[in-house]
Parts: C-alpha cells; structure tokens; sequence
C-alpha cells in the first residue's frame, strides 16, 4: 500500500531505509511547492508564484433584481481584467469547527452558584441560536492568482500589483478583502487537511522564522495521506476519507444559485474553480473556425439529404442550435465585453466513515443533476485532483476536465451568497441572528478602528434590552469594566443580577462624585498637561452653570481658565495627592477673589451649586469603585441637575478609563438617553471630543436612545456617526428612518427591516455592512426579568419575588 506518512513518523525508519537504498516517502512530498515566504507568496516551482486575498461576501442571491443585476456585472468585470498571463483560482471552504463552548471563555469564579447559573443560561441561549443556523461551518473564500517569472523579486513586484488591481474591483462591489500572509496562507491548507486531527497544530502561533529554515510543509503535513485505497476515486487523510470530483458542465443554460446550492451543504468540503482566460483575438479566430466547420458541416449534410432524397432541411437536431450559439458567442466577443474562459469545476469533500462520504456523493450528483449537470469521479486521478483543489493556485488536473465559456456565462458561478457577520477573534459578543440566513451575528467591537457604537429604536424596539444583552456577554467572557449612566433608573436590578454596584446620586444620597477630581493620566497621554484638559471641562460645566443659551463669553472662559489652575496648584505642589484636589467651593472662592465683574457673574451662578440646594457636586468623592459593573442611578438627581450630572459621570468615567488603559483593561460605557448631552451647544462639543478620544485609550463608549430625532437634529450628529463603527438599530419612526437611511446610506429594501419591525428585529451596521437581524431572547431564565423594561412585566416579576433585592 503508497500509504505516505508524516516525516516525524518515518524518522524512526530513516537507517533501515537508508540501508535498503528505499526512497522515503512522506506526506511532506505530496504537497506540491517548493517554498513559502513571509509575505505570503508560493513558489510552486522554478518560475511560477502565487498569491491570495480571502474575501468577504455581500447579500446577493436575496438582493432586489436591480442590485444583482449591479453585482453581476461588476463581477463580469472582474473576470474580465484577468489577462492571458494570469491564471486564478477561486477557492470556497467549508471546515467544521469545534463549537468553542462558551464555558471556555467564561471569567466567572464557577464557586459562585448564583453566577455560575446565570452564565449557564446565558451560554445554553447562545448555544441554541448556533445551533438554528450554520455556524457550526465556518465558510471562507479566496481568491489566488499564479503568474510565471524568472525572478522571484519581480515577481514580488507583479502580485503586488494585481493585489492592488483585484482589491480595487472587489471594493467596486462592496467587497472587504485581506492579503493573507505566509504564515496564514498555510493556516488555510492546515486548517482543511488537518482540522479535528489528532496532529493538528496552529500555525498560526508560529513565527517567520520557519520560512527560514524551510520547515513550513513540516507544520502543515498530514499524518497519513493514502492515494491507493480499494476505491481508486477516493483517498485517505488522517482519520477521515474522501473524494475529488470535478463538475461536468453540460447544461446550455444554469442559474446563478449553483455554487451556493453546493457551498449551503453542512460538510467539509472545498470547493475549486481554476479559471485562465484565453486571449480575445486568438479567440476570434478559434470561433470563426468553428462556425465555419459548423457552416460546412451543414452544406455537407443538405447535399446528402439531396442525394439520398430527403428534406435538406431535416439536420441533425443539435447542429443548428450549435451554429447559434457560436454565432452568438462571437458577436458578443466581437461587440460585447465578452472574454471567453476555461474553467476547471472541482469539489473535494471529506467524511468520517465510507457510509457519510457515500451520502455526500448521492447529494453532490443530486445537486449536480438538479442543474442538468453532472458530478463525476476523477478516475485514478484524486492525487492530481486533490493538490489541484489545495488553494494555492496550482492546476494539475488534465485538459480535458476543461470547459470553455464566456464571461457571462463564467460568472454564473457567482462567489456572492448572503453576507454574515461572524468573528471568532478579540473577545466576540453575541448580537441576534442573521435575518437572511439564521446565522450567528458573532462580532467584536475590539476589532473596530472605532468601536463607538449607539443603540436607537422608539420605545418598545429593545435598545435597552439589547444593550444589556451586550453587557452581560461582555461581562460573563471578559475581565472587562462595564460602567452606565442611567438617568431613568432602568439598570439597577440587572446590574445588582450580576452581583455589580449601583451607586445612587441624588439631593439626598450621600453618595458623592466630586467632579474635579484628577490622577496624572487625566490628559491621556504622559506629556499631556491634565490640568489643561480639565480645565476644558470645567468650562463646558459652567456653560451648563450660568445658563446663557450660548453658554460662556470669551472673558468668562479666561476667568474660569484662570481660576482652575490656582485651585489645582496645591495638587501640582503636592505632586499628585489625592487629598490636595479641589472642589467646586474653591473654584467659587477664586471668582470672589478675582475683581473682575464677570468673575462676580460666575460666583453669582456657581453658589447655588456650592452653598445652595444643589450642592451635591461639591464634595469630595466617597464612593470607592471595585466592581467591574457599575452603574450611575441619577433618576433623582432633578431636573435642575440631570444635564450636569451626565457631564460629570461622563468625566469620572475618563477617569477610569485613563487608569484602566495602563492596566490593560477595556472601558464599557453606556450613556442612556445620549441625546440630551448632544441637544444642548454647551455640552456638546465636550461630548464629542470626549466620543472621539475615548476609544484611543481603551474605551468603548455605547449612546442609546429613543429620542432618535432630537439626537439626529444635533450639529454634532455627524462628527458622531463618523466616529462610530457599530449602530444597533431597531424600530424607527418614519422620519428618523429617512434621515438614518440618507446618513447611513440604507437601502429602501434594508429600511424595511426598521419599519414597523418587532421587538429585538432591525439593522446592525458594522464596519461599514449592513445587515437585518432577529434576536428573541426566551423568557424563562433569571436574566429576562432583569433586563425587561416594560412596566407590567416588572411589576409581576417583582410580585414573584424574581427580582433581586436592593
């Protein structure tokens, strides 16, 4: 039996061999290169190289007929920039994963049973929505171009070039792609041949230095490939068995659902197309060939009809349709942006047992056969078939499991199905399910360039509820902090579920925020001056103090300037004692110093805040914050000084977060009711700053609201989206839904799924792509009645003792 075995299994054998004058084999040798480079470039041989994108998908098969239309021919014009010299691949791989149980990622201290419960509910839910979808298949595609020269440097050259060239065209169709490099494109070959194998080893924590020593096919090699079983049309890898089979094109006419209804089967399998177009005017001539040969053919069968007696016009039945056909695709190559392709169809599957791998052919040849096709073996070829199929750009597979065809008909293979969201890397959260396809919404806001994100829908959509959802996934899988702002008093029993600290302010708390406290990371950076930064905030706090419509005057800015750099000097003096930060009454004891009339006009407005009834803000802080949860319960606080509260939570937050960062912990932040921060010119432009420099130093600050027309009727709403890479968005009130749709560029189509939508239904917006989604949370578990905002339904659970105490 040519059973080849890894090279670490054999080195046992290597004398006795030696002494035998037998050539090793090992599964090192199958695989068919000769290098891999950092960059991630292959040489296949002497002068050939190849290169790889992995590319995303966009929603195309449930599209409106106008937006395929668009996609398709985008797509026929990527085809069509591939020239003679550059032979592509295009390879689809589905590979089973081992569903990482949410246990595994969990952070909770599993000796407290009340947690321990929570998190159980909470995994087994996740579980159960994986399981109505096909995230059990993890489904990737790439596209890799070969060229041939005799340099490897200007090969280097060449691929960088058509990377450049083929991004561009896929970023024309809304396409994200990724230029893997060495050590990934390895990742990719040893995560189909090796996946769930007893030698599987993640490349992916290897260094370049293997590159160097030329050990990369040692990492990668399976432990055991057999090409000579019984069944000369399959093979052996590992522990499982399989196939190769190439896809005979026999139909004149197929739907643009063929490759999708293969890649939608639940099994491991790859899926190759190898394409190379063929030179136009070469192309020309190879037609005209044809339609004279057809032309005479069809003379030669009139006159026979003549000799013999019987109508000339009686041909066989599939000439004229021929003659057609290339007349046809002649003119369109002559006229038409038309290139004409040969394209090699092959689809590698692999199974556990022979019976599985037998019912995965039935329904390959049935799928085939539903298309008028057919699906058939590569006889004594799987070898050849198989390191064709391997996504590194090397077609081994014989002329004749060519077929030609135009562009047209070329990208009837159409790589677009329905576009997924769903990462595995950098603490992913769990958003509901893929409206389109059933599939886990699974992303990670860490993955952001800016992860600020914002929750809007009317009352009633599910911000709130989705926006605790997100908070208790981040809570049960990260040693992240979690800090809200809850003006309506709506937090406080989900947070003391998860054993977090509510801390309440109000006239009669006494529990204090004092708002100029300070630590020497305040500024952000080492060399940033803190006292600067807060005495930026200290004058948008004014401006919310004196209560001008146009907040404070330039002279007023100055005094105020002025004014917080003596009270910190005994802090500075002090070199950052905790003790030495002023309050609010020294601030006020400056102004009287100062002889300057406006300085008495600040004095006037900031007593009520230090000797009147709404001194609360002028204490030193007494709470002391060790949880990981937190949230700001100021439903009481009054109306007076609801807006200055938000503002100073928002800086006692950039405290934490300015310490968090040289801890490495990431900072949550929820704002409720985000709009009434933005309505106000006074508090806006600090609001903003403080969204745009907060994700620089490890936060993720999250607005929600349902005042979405008072939030979008803000001048600083578009420094606000600009600066936010995730929105959640639920139901929406028509005209919120057209401003959302023109600032967000939604689709009509796409704006359905906000319009008149159910609760937990609507778009997320991430990173730029747009999906609907669908996420009903079930009823009978301990969170929901902690995460429910409607009032009836709190009200029985409080009835029922399900709601913790306070």
């Amino acid at each position: 039996m040519d059973q080849r075995k890894n090279l670490f299994q054999r080195m046992k054998q290597t004398i006795e061999y030696k002494k035998n004058n037998v050539k090793i084999k090992t599964t090192q040798e199958t695989l068919n290169f000769d290098k891999v480079f950092s960059n991630g470039i292959i040489k296949l041989n002497n002068n050939t190289y190849s290169k790889s994108l992995r590319f995303s998908d966009v929603g195309y098969q449930l599209a409106k007929d106008e937006d395929k239309t668009r996609v398709f021919t985008l797509y026929c014009s990527l085809l069509n920039w591939f020239d003679p010299e550059i032979n592509f691949q295009f390879s689809f791989i589905n590979y089973k994963i081992e569903q990482e149980a949410y246990k595994d990622k969990s952070t909770i201290d599993t000796k407290n049973t009340r947690l321990k419960k929570l998190q159980d509910e909470y995994f087994n839910f996740v579980k159960t929505q994986r399981e109505k979808g096909n995230n059990g298949i993890i489904r990737n595609k790439y596209i890799t171009f070969t060229i041939k020269d005799p340099t490897y440097e200007n090969a280097v050259r060449r691929l960088e070039t058509i990377t450049k060239n083929v991004r561009d065209r896929f970023k024309r169709l809304g396409v994200s792609t990724y230029s893997l490099n060495g050590i990934e494109r390895l990742a990719v070959i040893n995560n189909f041949i090796n996946n769930n194998e007893e030698n599987y080893f993640d490349v992916e924590k290897l260094s370049n230095d293997i590159f160097d020593k030329n050990l990369e096919k040692d990492y990668i090699a399976p432990k055991v490939i057999d090409f000579n079983i019984k069944n000369k049309n399959q093979f052996r890898l590992g522990k499982r068995i399989g196939t190769t089979m190439y896809f005979n094109i026999t139909s004149s006419k197929l739907a643009d659902r063929v490759l999708v209804d293969f890649l939608e089967l639940q099994k491991e399998l790859l899926i190759s197309i190898h394409m190379r177009s063929m030179d136009q005017q070469k192309t020309i001539s190879m037609m005209k060939r044809k339609s004279s040969d057809l032309d005479a053919i069809k003379i030669k069968e009139q006159q026979k009809a003549i000799q013999r007696g019987y109508d000339m016009d009686l041909m066989p039945t599939d000439l004229d349709p021929n003659r057609k056909d290339v007349t046809k695709l002649l003119e369109n190559l002559q006229s038409e942006d038309e290139r004409y392709f040969y394209i090699t169809f092959t689809i590698t599957v692999l199974d556990e047992t022979q019976e599985e791998l037998d019912n995965t052919i039935y329904q390959l040849k049935a799928l085939a056969q539903n298309n008028n096709c057919e699906m058939l073996d590569f006889k004594n070829q799987q070898e050849k078939a198989f390191l064709s199929a391997l996504p590194i750009g090397n077609n081994l597979n014989e002329i004749e499991y060519e077929r030609g065809l135009n562009t047209t008909a070329t990208a009837i293979f159409v790589p677009f199905t329905t576009q997924e969201l769903y990462q595995e890397e950098n603490d992913p959260v769990y958003y509901g399910l893929n409206a389109l396809s059933n599939n886990l919404i699974q992303v990670s806001r860490k993955s952001l360039k800016t992860p600020n994100g914002l929750f809007l829908g009317t009352p009633g959509s599910g911000k709130s509820f989705s926006a605790k959802r997100e908070m208790i996934d981040t809570f049960l899988t990260t040693q992240d902090d979690i800090i809200i702002t809850d003006p309506e008093g709506e937090y406080g029993n989900f947070v003391r579920q998860l054993e977090g600290q509510e801390i309440i302010i109000s006239l009669d708390s006494d529990k204090y925020i004092n708002p100029l406290d300070i630590n020497d990371e305040y500024g952000g950076d080492e060399n940033s001056d803190p006292i600067r930064y807060k005495s930026d905030f200290v004058t948008n706090m004014m401006n919310i103090i004196v209560g001008t419509k146009y907040g404070l005057t330039g002279k007023e800015k100055s005094l105020t300037d002025k004014a917080v750099r003596i009270a910190y000097r005994p802090y500075l003096d002090s070199k950052g004692d905790p003790n030495s930060i002023p309050m609010l009454e020294d601030i006020y004891n400056i102004f009287l110093d100062f002889t300057d009339p406006e300085a008495k006009g600040l004095a006037d407005a900031l007593e009520l805040y230090v000797k009147g009834s709404l001194n609360v803000f002028n204490n030193h802080t007494t709470i002391d914050i060790k949880n990981r949860l937190i949230s700001f319960n100021i439903q009481h606080l009054g109306s007076n000084l609801k807006d200055l509260g938000m503002l100073v939570l928002q800086d006692h937050v950039w405290n934490r977060v300015t310490k968090n960062r040289h801890r490495n912990i990431t900072t949550w932040y929820y704002m409720d009711e985000f709009h009434v921060l933005l309505a106000d010119e006074r508090t806006s432009g600090y609001s903003v700053d403080f969204w745009k420099r907060f994700r620089k130093y490890g936060g993720i600050p999250s607005g929600i609201t349902q005042n979405v027309k008072d939030l979008l009727c803000s001048q600083k709403i578009e420094t606000i989206l600009e600066n936010s890479d995730f929105i959640y968005l639920l139901n929406q009130a028509w005209g919120d839904r057209s401003v959302l749709q023109e600032k967000l560029n939604i689709s009509d189509y796409q704006a359905n799924y906000i319009t008149n939508s159910e609760e937990g239904e609507g778009l997320i917006v991430f990173n730029g792509e747009i999906l609907p989604f669908k996420d009903n949370f079930p009823k009978n578990n301990s969170l929901y009645p902690v995460m429910t905002t409607k009032p009836e339904e709190i009200a029985k659970y409080k009835k029922q003792n399900l709601l913790p105490n306070s």
